[in-house]
C-alpha cells in the first residue's frame, strides 16, 4: 500500500528537475536539497521493497516469523528517509511559494507531525495496550 504513493512521489521529483522553473527559482544550495530528498526516497523504495526480495529469494512457500520482524522492521525504517524527503521538497516547494523563513519553521513543524502520527501515536499506543493489559 505504502509502495505506489512512494512510487508516485520518486516520479513527480525526477520531473521537477526537467521544469525550467528547476533552475531559475533553486540555487545549486537548494537543487542539491533536492537531490538528498530525491536520494532518500530512492532508499525508502529499497527497504519498502526489500521483503518482497527477500521472500522471493530466501523460501516463498513460507511466511516464518523471522521474515514477518524482518519485514516490519524495513518498512519502519523506510518512514524515517521518507519522512526527511518529503520534508525537504516540502521546505523547497514554501521557499519558492512564500519567500520568507517561514518555509524551515513550517518544514520543522511538518518533521513533528511525522514524527507524532508515525512514532510517537503508535509507540504511545502500544504502551497503554500493554500497561492495560498487566492491570
Amino acid at each position: 500500500m505504502v509502495l505506489p504513493g512512494i512510487q508516485a512521489l520518486f516520479g513527480f521529483q525526477l520531473i521537477a528537475v526537467f521544469s525550467p522553473a528547476f533552475d531559475d527559482k533553486l540555487g545549486p544550495a537548494e537543487q542539491r536539497l533536492h537531490l538528498a530528498a530525491i536520494a532518500l526516497i530512492a532508499v525508502a523504495i529499497a527497504l519498502v521493497m526489500a521483503p518482497a526480495a527477500y521472500h522471493r529469494q530466501t523460501g516463498s512457500e513460507q511466511v516464518t516469523e523471522t521474515f514477518i520482524r524482518l519485514s516490519t522492521r524495513l518498512v519502519l525504517w523506510s518512514m524515517v528517509p521518507l519522512a526527511i524527503s518529503i520534508c525537504l521538497d516540502f521546505y523547497l516547494i514554501a521557499r519558492i511559494v512564500l519567500e520568507s523563513n517561514l518555509a524551515a519553521l513550517l518544514s520543522a513543524a511538518l518533521v513533528c507531525v511525522f514524527g507524532l502520527f508515525w512514532f510517537v501515536l503508535p509507540r504511545a499506543r502500544a504502551l497503554q495496550h500493554l500497561v492495560g493489559r498487566q492491570e
